[in-house]
């Protein structure tokens, strides 16, 4: 999948998470977390892995999180991926 638009996901309610997506040449993953220095590294870990498994390799996903579960992550990740690339497989 190529990210070719800019779309988003999400709301800013308490344990969900806002992500927004922008086409860039190279991958760049940016969070802003309520529990940021406990799970950042988490957070990255389960986005990487969406990313991976749907092979995007280039661009801008900012994260707003206020204290998400993983598959809240999953969820809005690939809700915003549907939204912001060509290939919606």
């Amino acid at each position: 999948m190529e990210i070719v638009k800019s779309a988003q996901s999400g709301t800013m309610q308490s344990s969900d998470l806002m992500i927004f997506l922008e086409p860039a040449e190279d991958l760049l993953i940016d969070i802003e977390s309520t529990v940021k220095q406990q799970f950042e590294h988490l957070i990255r870990a389960q986005v990487e892995k969406v990313l991976e498994l749907h092979q995007v390799s280039s661009g801008h996903i900012r994260i707003n999180d206020r204290g998400a579960l993983d598959y809240a992550i999953v969820a809005r990740l690939e809700a915003g991926l549907k939204r912001a690339c060509a290939d919606h497989s």
